[in-house]
């Protein structure tokens, strides 16, 4: 139930995570909130919850943030390497033609320098352990990289015509440069909250 001081901000169409049907998203401005932002799926849409004081820039990025970080949750929750292997077969189909045909598909702890890992003579593929959690698009870019990898060996021109399709190639390799760029940083302690 809306507590009165909650605001609807308005309804937009998002892409539901891991699909072709898209999400509404309905933004809440609260005067009771002063800091924190917060999200959750409720039913067919998704509310996302801002202070109301917010900029329309600041709430544009914090319904990305945060929808982000819900596929990212729903993500992690449901792959384990059965799923992957499903993935990788649809992904083949959508993007590939399904002319990539992986004999195996797996997570593995011990691959902390790549996202993925293709051996085109196995067939096998593995994906870093550190993906899960992350967004679904970015999986599903790094998945459908090794695929392209069995038809594909190297970097090429040939193997970045196969990526092409993919609505959200540019935005995944985005997101994984942030992730190395941040892990690059000095671990400085956590500002002092006042």
């Amino acid at each position: 139930m809306r507590r009165a001081a909650d605001t609807p901000r308005g309804t937009a169409a998002s892409p539901k995570s891991g699909g072709a049907r898209t999400r509404a998203v309905e933004v809440r401005r609260s005067s009771r909130r002063r800091r924190t932002v917060s999200a959750y799926r409720e039913g067919d849409r998704t509310v996302v919850l801002i202070p109301a004081r917010m900029s329309e820039a600041e709430e544009q990025r914090w319904v990305t943030v945060m929808l982000d970080k819900l596929a990212a949750q729903e993500s992690k929750r449901m792959l384990g390497d059965g799923d992957l292997a499903e993935r990788a077969g649809r992904l083949s189909g959508q993007f590939l033609g399904g002319r990539a045909h992986p004999a195996s598909v797996r997570w593995v702890t011990n691959q902390n320098t790549r996202w993925g890992s293709c051996t085109p003579a196995e067939g096998s593929i593995r994906l870093s352990h550190r993906l899960q959690g992350m967004p679904e698009y970015v999986i599903d870019y790094v998945l459908l990289h090794e695929l392209a990898h069995l038809l594909v060996p190297g970097h090429g021109p040939e193997f970045w015509r196969l990526l092409e399709s993919y609505p959200r190639t540019e935005r995944a390799r985005g997101y994984l440069e942030g992730v190395v760029a941040a892990d690059r940083l000095p671990h400085l302690p956590a500002a002092r909250r006042e």
